[in-house]
C-alpha cells in the first residue's frame, strides 16, 4: 500500500524533528480548521445527520486538541531515577514509534481522527487514517487542510489517507509496518482488531462501545438531571459511545423523572439537521433503523413498555428519521445489557445505592456514567473503587460530552484505551530506560559478585 510506504519514509525525517516544531505544525492545522470550521460542520451534518450545532462542536474538539497537542509538545517528558549503584544514573524517556493507523467510525468523522492525529504527530510518529465508508467526504475535507499544512511547512506524508471497506481496514490491522492501531467502532469489530495486531505482537487504542447509565438518587435536582438526560440520549441521533441508554432512577421520583422525560421529549424537534431549530436528525442509515426497530420488539418480549418512539413514516427521504424512544423495563433484560447505537433509553428503578451501582456495573461495556445526588458520601461512592467500574464517571453532568483536557476511554468490553487528554500521548510513543555509568567501576545490580 503506497500510503504505508510513504508514510514510512516521512517517518525517518519527522522523527527528527524538535517536538516544538513538529507542535509549530500542529498550530498551522488548529488555526485552518479554525478558518473552515463553519464549512467542515455542513459536511459532516451533511453526510452523517448529526444537527448542525454539534457538528460546530465537533470541529471546535479538532480545534481544541490541536492547541492541546501544540503546549504538549514542550512536554514530552521521562523520568530522572535514582540508581542501587555509585555513580549511576538511570533515565526513562519516550521515543515515537512510527507510522501508526488511524480507524473511525461514522458519527465522529473529525474529531476522533484528530485526537489521534494532533497528539502522534507531535510525538514524531506519521499517521495512516482510514475513515469509515460512511463518512469518506468528510475525511476527503480533513485531509485536504492537512496537505494544504503539509505543502506550507515542507513537510510530506505526515498525514495519510486511505479510503475503503472493512477489507482496507483488514489490511492495516494485519501489516506488520505499522506498530499501533487506533480502533474507534463496535466492541465485535474491535475483538477482531485486538486478536489481529496482537497476533503480530503490534499495539492497539480500542474505543469501542459503551451502554452508559445515568443513577438517579432520591435527593438529586431533577431539572438537571432532566437536562443532562436528554441531551446524552437524543445528542447525535443517539449514537455515540457515550449516548446515556439507561437511566437508573430511585423508586421514590422513579415516576417524576419519567414524566419529566415524557414532557421533554415531546418537544423534540425531529427534522433537517441543518435547521437551526432540530435537536434530531435522522440515523445514520436503514440499517441503524431496523436496530432500532429489532431492540424496541426484543424490550418488549422481554417485559418493556414503551413509552414513546417508533419509526416516522413519510416520504423516501424521512427513510432513515425515527421518534426518540423511552422504555421503562422492570429489570435489565438481555436487551438492556446490550448495546443498540440508537436513541433507546431504558428506565429501571432501584431502592439502595449498593443496588444501583451493581446495576451500572452489570452490562459488558465500561465507558461512561454518572449519578445525579446531593449527598457527597454518595458522590464519593460512586466514583470510588467500589463504585463505576467504567473509563468515565461524572456527579451532576451527563455522560456525553466529554473535554478534551481528560483521558477518554473505557475498560472491559469498551477495550481499555485511552485517547485526547491526560497523558494518553505515551499511547502513541515507546518508553526506553537509561542506565549511565560515570564511575570508573563496574558495579552489578543487587551487589552481584561475578569473577575474581
Amino acid at each position: 500500500m503506497k500510503e504505508i510506504r510513504d508514510a514510512q519514509e516521512a517517518f525517518k525525517t519527522w522523527k527528527e524533528v524538535p517536538a516544538p516544531k513538529r507542535g509549530e505544525v500542529i498550530r498551522i492545522l488548529g488555526n485552518k480548521l479554525r478558518e473552515k470550521k463553519e464549512d467542515l460542520a455542513e459536511i459532516i451534518t451533511s453526510e452523517v445527520g448529526k444537527i448542525y450545532q454539534e457538528s460546530l462542536g465537533e470541529v471546535q474538539e479538532m480545534i481544541d486538541i490541536c492547541d492541546f497537542a501544540v503546549g504538549l509538545s514542550r512536554q514530552l517528558y521521562g523520568l530522572t531515577i535514582v540508581s542501587e549503584r555509585y555513580r549511576h544514573k538511570m533515565t526513562e524517556q519516550w521515543h515515537p514509534l512510527g507510522a501508526i493507523g488511524v480507524i473511525t467510525a461514522f458519527n465522529f468523522p473529525g474529531a476522533v481522527w484528530a485526537w489521534n492525529a494532533a497528539l502522534a504527530a507531535v510525538c514524531g510518529n506519521t499517521v495512516i487514517w482510514k475513515p469509515s465508508d460512511l463518512a469518506e467526504g468528510v475525511a476527503d475535507a480533513v485531509h485536504a487542510i492537512c496537505e494544504e499544512v503539509m505543502e506550507e511547512t515542507g513537510y510530506e506524508s505526515i498525514f495519510n489517507l486511505v479510503k475503503g471497506d472493512k477489507e482496507t481496514g483488514q489490511l492495516l490491522t494485519e501489516d506488520k509496518r505499522i506498530p499501533l492501531i487506533s480502533f474507534t467502532g463496535s466492541c465485535l469489530a474491535g475483538r477482531d482488531v485486538a486478536t489481529t495486531v496482537a497476533d503480530r505482537f503490534g499495539k492497539c487504542i480500542l474505543e469501542l462501545g459503551g451502554n452508559n447509565a445515568v443513577i438517579v438518587a432520591e435527593d438529586a435536582d431533577l431539572d438537571l438531571a432532566t437536562r443532562a438526560i436528554v441531551f446524552g440520549a437524543v445528542g447525535t441521533n443517539g449514537q455515540r459511545c457515550t449516548t446515556t441508554r439507561r437511566v437508573i432512577a430511585h423508586s421514590k421520583i422513579v415516576n417524576d423523572l419519567t414524566k419529566r422525560l415524557l414532557k421533554a421529549y415531546k418537544q423534540i424537534v425531529i427534522d433537517d439537521p441543518m435547521y437551526e431549530e432540530t435537536m434530531m436528525g435522522p440515523l445514520i442509515d436503514k440499517q441503524a433503523v431496523e436496530n432500532y426497530m429489532f431492540a424496541l420488539d426484543m424490550a418488549l418480549h422481554q417485559g418493556g413498555k414503551i413509552l414513546c418512539g417508533g419509526k416516522i413514516e413519510g416520504e423516501s427521504e424521512f427513510d432513515c428519521y425515527v421518534k426518540p424512544a423511552i422504555v421503562k423495563m422492570m429489570e435489565q433484560t438481555r436487551i438492556v445489557k446490550k448495546e443498540t447505537f440508537a436513541p433507546i433509553l431504558y428506565i429501571v428503578e432501584y431502592e439502595t445505592l449498593e443496588q444501583a451501582i451493581e446495576m451500572n456495573n452489570d452490562v459488558p461495556q465500561g465507558l461512561s456514567s454518572s449519578i445525579f445526588t446531593d449527598s457527597l458520601k454518595k458522590a464519593e461512592q460512586f466514583i470510588s473503587g467500589v463504585g463505576s467500574d467504567c473509563g468515565i464517571a461524572n456527579v451532576n453532568i451527563g455522560t456525553s460530552g466529554a473535554e478534551i483536557g481528560g483521558a477518554f476511554g473505557g475498560e472491559k468490553e469498551t477495550g481499555g484505551g485511552r485517547e485526547s487528554g491526560s497523558d494518553s500521548w505515551k499511547a502513541y510513543m515507546r518508553r526506553q530506560t537509561n542506565t549511565i555509568n560515570w564511575s570508573n567501576e563496574l558495579p552489578l545490580a543487587q551487589g552481584i559478585k561475578f569473577g575474581a
